[in-house]
């Protein structure tokens, strides 16, 4: 059996394993948070080594994109990167380029919705180019919310020119950041304060991340569609309680949980044989178009 370990910083309430069977092969998947801890993450990371055929970088990204697919390395990612020595370490940034262009096409063409008629809430479209762009691609208004859910500035990017614009002046400075300070982290990821309604308000479709959304999501999204993945039983609950109209998640329902993308490219890896630095965006999209990520839809 191959083992995928994703070690997050992120909550231990959102821990969840699963074994799934590809092919002739059984694959245990496995996400352990640390409440936010590096220290537990760093030894976590030391005990399962060499043990595990791939590791999971979660609650953080190693990477973040800029225009013509520059590439920022967010410097808290780092320390974690280096303790994994022997096992190979995806944090997700790679198939999300592809996984999140492809859910954007998925929506239009096989859920048949006219995404050129809505206006779409992206909560951090640095974190999500590949989605950013291909929303702008396919016509839709699109709000950019990083500067208030990443940094707390209260100021909607209200264009694909003026994120990239935002990106080149701040990727230097964010990618300097601790992360407790650009993304919710160990029990902060639990917490939900209902804030910039107007901004949720104007959207038909509220995508990106889902503790993002999460963060301010306000008591009602009565008739909204949530695009975004990393859900659990109980996010889902939730947003059934608010009123959302459609959920879907990028990455696949599994045991009830639909992984992040860190989870999903060490799983690539395992199964192409190759680190997660070396797959193409091509192998990227022959996985996809085998059915292997499906992506998940629920009707509320």
């Amino acid at each position: 059996m191959k083992r995928i370990v994703s070690v997050s910083l992120g909550s231990s309430a959102r821990n969840h394993s699963v074994v799934i069977r590809i092919g002739d092969e059984d694959y245990s998947i496995e996400r352990i948070g640390t409440d936010g801890s590096y220290e537990k993450a760093v030894d976590l990371i030391r005990k399962l080594d060499g043990k595990v055929d791939a590791f999971g970088m979660g609650g953080i990204s190693l990477y973040l994109y800029g225009r013509n697919n520059r590439r920022y390395i967010l410097h808290s990612a780092v320390p974690i990167l280096k303790e994994a020595q022997k096992t190979p370490m995806a944090d997700g940034s790679g198939l999300k380029n592809t996984l999140e262009r492809n859910v954007v096409q998925f929506l239009k063409e096989d859920l048949k919705i006219p995404l050129e008629e809505k206006t779409i809430l992206l909560v951090c479209g640095m974190e999500r180019l590949g989605m950013a762009e291909a929303f702008a691609q396919m016509g839709c208004k699109t709000l950019f919310g990083d500067l208030i859910f990443a940094l707390g500035i209260p100021i909607v990017i209200k264009s694909l020119k003026g994120l990239h614009r935002a990106a080149a002046i701040l990727m230097p400075l964010i990618q300097r950041l601790p992360l407790k300070m650009l993304y919710p982290s160990g029990q902060s990821q639990d917490v939900n304060t209902p804030k910039y309604n107007k901004i949720y308000e104007q959207a038909d479709i509220i995508a990106g991340d889902f503790l993002y959304i999460k963060k301010y999501l306000p008591l009602s999204i009565t008739g909204k569609i949530i695009v975004t993945n990393t859900v659990t039983l109980q996010d889902v609950e939730m947003l059934r309680q608010r009123g959302a109209k459609l959920l879907v998640t990028s990455t696949p329902e599994l045991g009830g949980r639909s992984f992040g993308t860190n989870v999903m490219e060490a799983l690539a890896s395992v199964l192409l044989g190759k680190r997660p630095e070396e797959i193409t965006p091509e192998e990227y999209q022959k996985l996809l178009n085998q059915g292997i990520f499906r992506h998940r839809v629920v009707y509320f």
